[in-house]
């Protein structure tokens, strides 16, 4: 398996100024994403979608500094499609980042790569103790190969602040 995907490290790159410090941290969690929906899917026409949804689902965090992020992260992918040409795949992404914190089963539009994602972001987010039908010892693998450099802990961080500043809407990325 390959753990580094050249388009997610060029495309990421243009956003190093605005991640700053986190940029390693975030990088690290992009290609585990990446890779936990490539384990769930071969089918070779969504790698290039789940690389795109992967770097943009968290990316308004820093973007538009907010913890209610999901919104400007779409908006951010979509600004990309557009300048690529795959207006087509809006839609797709645009629900992959809306429903990736969803806790339970996404069932609608782009069933299968929505749920994907969303199931490879918890996978990530969990430390590996969700495997949500992935093999654990490929989780294993990659979680070893490509380390979390703090970005767990950074999530805490962001959380807690975000909590104090609003208790009665501390996650506001979360759906049901």
């Amino acid at each position: 398996m390959e753990y580094q995907n050249q388009a997610i490290e060029n495309l990421l790159w243009n956003f190093k100024d605005d991640i700053g410090p986190h940029y390693d941290k975030y990088k690290n969690h992009v290609h585990r994403v990446f890779l936990f929906c490539r384990l769930m899917d071969d089918d070779k026409s969504n790698v290039e979608k789940y690389a795109i949804a992967s770097i943009f689902h968290d990316i308004g965090i820093w973007t538009k500094h907010t913890f209610d992020y999901l919104k400007p992260s779409i908006e951010q992918a979509c600004i990309h499609l557009t300048k690529i040409g795959r207006q087509d795949w809006i839609e797709e992404i645009s629900l992959m980042i809306s429903f990736h914190h969803k806790i339970s089963r996404y069932r609608g539009k782009h069933e299968l790569i929505v749920e994907n994602f969303r199931k490879a972001d918890w996978i990530d987010v969990s430390l590996g103790l969700l495997n949500l039908g992935v093999d654990k010892k490929k989780i294993k693998e990659i979680r070893k190969t490509i380390p979390t450099l703090g970005f767990h802990r950074f999530l805490l961080a962001v959380s807690l602040n975000n909590f104090l500043k609003h208790p009665l809407n501390p996650l506001p990325m979360f759906k049901k």
